[in-house]
Order: structure tokens, then sequence, then C-alpha cells
């Protein structure tokens, strides 16, 4: 019986073991079970809201973005460990392990840039979603610069631009003339010499590369706060130094002396640059004495007396001359079976000054971390003089029976002087909500423009004056100007980007509306404009955008002038009636981001369509666009860009880009192609190391793009039925970082010494930039090309402190 009882209690015993041994382990299940919920922010190293950064949970296939502010939220499961990542291109990726974690957690990451090769700091590589792209300074660097502008030589190279001389700094884009593309240094557009006519004329842009701290470019689409042009908008941002630096450079075609210092509330930068293309113009094949020299001193000072008050000024000078007195000239041109020599001696001089002075100073006043008040006033002069008289005797020949097809003489005659001062006073509020970012700004612009021109081209054929007549001397072009604009401007806007999510689809919303009011004509104009960027729950490396929008081409004074016949002399007047040329755009994009051999890559995508009404018809004769001073046109542009952008080789950016595009205007009832008709473009830019170092890198541009319609001048853009041939070019630079110091950046040394080899025009290959016409008393004419530079070596040297 014993026995018995003692059994039982033993079976029991185990029993109740067993139950307390299942309800803990269901209660230990259920524990694990549990959600918990993570919070938190992801910063960079100053703190700044790193926006779109991705975090995921892999083994639970959880993955969320950060909003506006850097804030993520994500529900997950509970594990005895569970591994949280946190990636965002241009960041070095982290990751954060939780263990057996519960209930609510919160976590500040801090996410530190990712480092090339060499150690230099990349940044401005987050997602696109607006129409603005971020360019990479970096690119500018230790590359093949034909004109000392590295800035526009990068956005020449971008999908969408293109350029068809490599002496100018001015590009197209979608279609569009040198005019249509507005530039902005630190919220304050600057302006152009209005006299250039040529590339050799060209002196140093007003952005110095050596001071840039950011690149922002739109090809169209862009926001309401870009003025009033109708095809991109290039935003210049200077930066503050941090340290004591200094960069010295030194090559064949001229030099540069940067210097910026700091101390806790004030810091500067100083820039002064030297150019000058007496190397570079010996290649071309008019021989002579060619002594341009181009001269430019840039500043810009800041003062933070305390974390409200920013008072910044930014200063430029830039002294431009071009002398030139050619000697002769001797080109070949035609086909293999039919060739044609074109002989000129010269006689005479030009000498061109193009001065121009800018300056900007603004007042900001942060209440809060959320609004900011700002001051700006700038004010622009230039003071151009173009003077030229040149006379050239001409024999053309047909090489294979000798025959002389032509023989004559031509006059060139130029007096022209002008001078334009455009005054700016600007007020900007910025104001960030929860997920909004308000801002608006009101524009008030002073301008006056003089001129006075004077310029006649006589030409001869076989003692015959052309045009001919019997019983008077006529000239083939005359132009007399003396006229004088004074005008005010009144301009504004307010836009808002919206950042919101639903169910892990991403949205940026930007919307805004800019107005602009001009009293020469009276007109006003208003400009709505749209876009919209999604980063899909599917594929959160995939952003698409749509962007649209009324944009004005506002005139200045080069659209104005009109011409009229007054006793057999070309006179130039104002029009007051001159409308805005309008473009409706439709502009859809998609990016999408990749790793490819384990590598960063991004290739993007863009469909566009512009509707184009109220045109002031022109033409372009080298870099002058000469303008029929009436809106008489209609037309549109429609084209797609591609861009694949990556590290083609570790540690280094290149890209390669391809355009299609047609533009065509209705001048006249008759269709007829833009004179910025460029159908089709590839561009690639190309950097690499030598095998085995670091110290040797190369750059290599390929540029192939479509010729541009042309025709013989005075006889209207309905007459342009010939097209030049495609522009072909390819330059290479090599660099050796020959001494590279150990010290501290923070220590003002020596730190870098570069030397460089570029070989401008690898191939030699000759591109036509314009034509000259030779007529003969019959009126027959010959399309006689002008050729650019051919292949130079430009050897460069780099000291940086």
């Amino acid at each position: 019986m014993a026995c018995v009882i003692i059994i039982e209690m033993k079976i029991c015993n185990l029993l109740y073991r067993f139950f307390l041994t299942a309800v803990f382990a269901m209660w230990s299940v259920s524990v694990l079970a549990e959600d918990f919920s993570l919070k938190g922010r992801v910063v960079d190293e100053e703190g700044n809201a790193l926006e779109l950064a991705t975090v995921s949970c892999i083994e639970q296939a959880k993955v969320t973005m950060t909003n506006l502010k850097g804030e993520f939220h994500l529900t997950l499961h509970s594990a005895d460990s569970v591994v949280v990542k946190f990636s965002m291109v241009g960041y070095q990726a982290r990751s954060r392990v939780l263990r057996k974690p519960h209930g609510q957690l919160t976590l500040q990451i801090v996410m530190r840039p990712m480092e090339s090769l060499q150690g230099v700091t990349i940044t401005e590589r987050r997602r696109q979603t607006s129409a603005m792209e971020q360019i990479d300074i970096e690119a500018i660097k230790q590359s093949p610069s034909v004109t000392g502008n590295a800035v526009e030589e990068l956005i020449q190279q971008q999908a969408g631009v293109s350029t068809h001389n490599e002496l100018s700094s001015q590009y197209n884009v979608r279609g569009g003339s040198f005019d249509e593309n507005s530039v902005y240094i630190n919220n304050v557009e600057v302006y152009r010499p209005l006299l250039v006519r040529s590339g050799q004329q060209e002196g140093l842009s007003v952005i110095n590369a050596d001071m840039v701290e950011k690149i922002g470019f739109s090809t169209g689409g862009f926001e309401a706060k870009y003025g009033d042009k109708m095809s991109s908008a290039l935003d210049i941002t200077y930066r503050r130094p941090e340290r004591t630096e200094a960069t010295l450079t030194a090559s064949l075609l001229g030099g540069s002396a940067y210097f910026g210092t700091s101390g806790k509330h004030f810091s500067m930068s100083h820039g002064l640059r030297y150019k000058t293309t007496r190397y570079l113009l010996g290649s071309l094949e008019t021989t002579g004495e060619y002594r341009p020299n181009f001269l430019d001193y840039q500043t810009y000072m800041s003062w933070k007396p305390s974390k409200r008050w920013t008072v910044d000024f930014i200063g430029n000078i830039s002294d431009n001359h071009y002398n030139f007195r050619p000697k002769d000239r001797e080109t070949s041109f035609g086909t293999i079976e039919d060739v044609k020599s074109f002989k000129v001696y010269f006689d005479g001089q030009e000498k061109d000054i193009f001065r121009t002075f800018f300056g900007t100073f603004s007042i900001a006043r942060n209440f809060n971390d959320s609004l900011t008040v700002k001051l700006l006033g700038s004010a622009f002069h230039t003071k151009e003089q173009e003077t030229y008289d040149i006379q050239g005797q001409y024999w053309l020949d047909d090489t294979e029976s000798s025959e002389n097809l032509g023989v004559g003489t031509y006059m060139e005659h130029a007096r022209n002087y002008l001078k334009a001062d455009v005054k700016s006073l600007k007020l900007l509020v910025s104001k960030r909500f929860s997920n909004h970012d308000v801002e608006l700004g009101i524009t008030h612009k002073w301008e006056k423009v003089t001129e006075q021109a004077r310029e006649y081209e006589m030409r001869d054929s076989s003692g015959y004056s052309v045009p001919h007549s019997a019983d008077r001397l006529d000239l083939i072009y005359t132009l007399s100007s003396n006229n004088k604009m004074t005008s005010t401007r009144l301009e504004g806007y307010l836009q808002d980007s919206y950042r919101f999510n639903r169910n892990e689809n991403y949205y940026t919303l930007n919307y805004g509306l800019r107005f602009s009011h001009w009293s020469w004509s009276g007109e006003t104009t208003v400009s709505p404009r749209l876009s919209l960027a999604l980063v899909p729950r599917f594929n959160h490396n995939l952003t698409m955008r749509l962007s649209t929008g009324l944009y004005y081409q506002a005139p200045f004074y080069k659209e104005l002038r009109d011409t009229v016949k007054q006793a057999a002399i070309t006179v130039a007047t104002l029009n007051s009636h001159i409308k805005s040329p309008r473009s409706l755009q439709v502009i859809a994009a998609a990016d999408y981001r990749f790793n490819m051999m384990n590598r960063p890559f991004r290739f993007t995508a863009e469909a566009y369509f512009k509707a184009l009404s109220n045109l002031i018809p022109y033409n372009v004769q080298n870099v002058k666009v000469t303008y029929y001073g009436e809106n008489m046109a209609s037309g549109y542009a429609a084209g797609l860009d591609l861009k694949l952008y990556g590290e083609f080789v570790p540690g280094t950016d290149s890209w390669l880009t391809f355009s299609l595009m047609r533009t065509q205007m209705k001048l006249g009832g008759q269709w007829v192609p833009m004179p910025t008709d460029q159908r089709y473009a590839l561009n690639f830019h190309f950097t690499d190391y030598f095998p085995g170092t670091k110290r040797w890198k190369m750059t290599l541009r390929l540029a192939y793009a479509d010729g541009l319609p042309f025709g013989a001048p005075h006889r209207g853009l309905e007459k342009q039925n010939f097209r030049a041939p495609a522009y072909k070019r390819a330059d290479i630079g090599m660099s050796w970082l020959a001494y590279k110091s150990e010290r501290s950046k923070k220590t003002f040394a020596l730190h870098n010494v570069w030397i460089g080899l570029d070989c401008l025009n690898l191939f030699g290959i000759s591109n036509v930039n314009s034509y000259y016409w030779v007529t003969d008393v019959t009126s027959r004419q010959w399309a006689v090309p002008n050729y650019l530079t051919g292949r130079q070596i430009n050897a460069k040297a780099t000291l940086e402190f």
C-alpha cells in the first residue's frame, strides 16, 4: 500500500513539473513572439537630418525610410538578437544589434561619409527628388580644361546639354538658346557680357571653381524660385572655409590663386584668375598676332556675430581684353573628288574690352530653427567695347583644275559701345513645418542699358561691289544703333515642398507660383509649376518624377532690338511691344540606383516635351545671337535624355550620357528647324588610376554631337537648308600626385603637389564652328568653313595648402 502511495506521489510530482515547464515554455514563446517598436533619427556628423535614408531588418523583410526630419519608425518581432541596418548612398552603412528587444526603443544614428581612394569626402549624393540635380564638384578637379571655366565645362557634359565650340563656356539646353539659361550664385542671378560674338573673345566666367561648394543644375521643370528663363537653371553655392587653406595653379593657358581662412565668427576667401588663349588660338587657320588677356578677382566674406545673424558679401571684378591683328589664312575644304582652296591676306586689327563689376550683400536672420528671413542687394555693371577694321583679299580656287572660282576684297568695320547696369533688392522668407518647406521671395530690379553701335561690311568681287548696282555703291551689310533702355521689374514667387508617405510609398510634392511684371512692355506673367517624386514601396532604389509648368523667357536688351531700313541703312530700334516667349513643359523621369561589380551606379532617364509660343526667332553666328526683335513664331522641342553614372573604376566617378532631340519652329507658315536643332549627342566622362598606384590619375572626355542647321547669311531661317558636320572631340588629362604631406589638414602647410599634362583635341579633328560665305557677281556662293582649334598640349601644376 505504501509503495502504491509513493508511486502515485512521484507521478504527481512529474506531472506538476511537466505542467510548470510547459507553462514557462508557452510564456517564453509568447514573450519572444511579441512585437516591439523601434523609432529614432538618422543624422550626419554635423547633426543635420538625413532624409530618405534606408532603415531595414533583412531577416524580417522589413524596410522603411527616414522622413524630412531624419526620423523613422519600424515595428519588428522580438528575438534573441535583431539586426537593423542603416544605409544611404555616399555614407558608410551602419548596423545595430538589439539583444532581446521589447517594448519601445529609440535610437540616434550618426552616418559618416564614405571616402574615395584619395581620402576625398564624397558628399551631395542624396536621392534626387526634384528637377534640380546635385553635381559632384570633385569631377572638375584635375580635369582637362580649354576655357578655364571648369564649372561650365562640367555642365556641358550633362545629358540634354550641348556645345559646339570648345572656346566658349556657353551652352544650349534642350533646344534653347544661350540666353535661356539662368545662373545663380548664393541666391542672386548673375549676368554675362552682351556684345561677345565669338569664343575667342570670351574671358573667364563669373563662377570661380575654387570657391564653389555645391552645384545644382536643372535642364527643365525646375521650381518657382528659379527665375524667368525657359531652358535651365544653374544654382551655385560658394563655400565658407572652415580653416586656412590655399591653392596655386599655373599652366600654359593661365593660372589661378585661391586663399581662404576662418575664425570663430568671420570667414573670407579670395580668388584671382588669369587666362590667356594666345597659345591655343595659335592652332587656328587664321594666323596673326593674338593678344588675349583675361583677369578676374573675386571675394566672399561671411560674418556670423551669433547663431541668429549672418552677413555675407560677394564681390567680383573682371577685366577682359581681346586684341587681334590677323595676317593670313588658308583653308582647304570640300570632298576628296572636289577640293577647294581658300586663301586670304589680311590687313587691320581688332580691339575689344569687356569690363564687368558684380557685388551682392545679404543679411540673414534666423528667428528659430524653422524660420529664416534674408534681405539681399546686388549690383551688376558692364562696360563693353568692340572695335575692328579688317580688310581681307581672298582667292577661291579649284585645286584639281586650278580654276579661279572667285577673287575679291572685303572690309569689316565696327564701333560698338555698350553700358549696362542692373540693380536688385530681394527679400527671402523660408519657413519649415513638420513636412513642409515653404519659401517666399520678392525681387525688385532696376535696369539701364545704353548702346551706340555702327557696323558695316563691304564686299568686292572681281572689281564689282556685292550686291552690285549700276548707279550706286551698296554695302552687303550695315547696322546703326543708338538706343537707351530704362526699365524696372517686379518678380515674386511662393512655393512649398511637401514630403509625406502613404503605405511606405514616399512622396515629394513641390508646387509653386511665380509672377513678373516688366515696366518696359507693361507685361505681367504668371507661371505655375508643379513636380511630384515617388519612391515606391516595391523598390526603394527607384525614384519616379513628373514635372510640369508654364515657363517664360523674360526678354532683355538683345531680344528687343528690331531692325528697319532707313535710306539703305539698317537701323536698330527697340520694340516696346515685345512679349515674353512661353514654354509649356512636361517632363517624366526615373532614377534607378543599383550595385554592379560591388560598386554603386545610378541610371537616369528623362523624356520631355515643350510647347513653345510667342517665340522671337534668332540667328546664331559663332556665339553671337541676333534676334528678329518680334514675336513671330511658335514651335516645340521633344526628346529623351539618358545618363549612366557610377564607379566604372573603384573609387572614381564616371558617366555616360546619350540624348535624342527634335526642335522646330513655325515661321511664316513654314516649319523650319531651330538653330539649336541637335538631333543626337553622346558624352563620356571617364576617370581612372594607373594600375598599382593612386598617385597617377587619368581623365578622358569624349563628345560626339550632331551638327547644327545653317544657311547663307541675310536670308532668314527659312533658307537654312544645310547642316554642319558632327562635332567630335576628345580631351585627355593625366595628373601625378608628386607630393603628399602626412600632416593634419588642420595645419596650414603644403599638403599636395599635382603635376598635370593635358592633350586637347587628342585626335586633331577639324570641327567647324561657322562659315564664311564667298559671293561673286553672278550671285554664286561658296560656304568656306571656319575651323576650331587643333591638337594642343597643356602642362599645369597645382599646389594645395
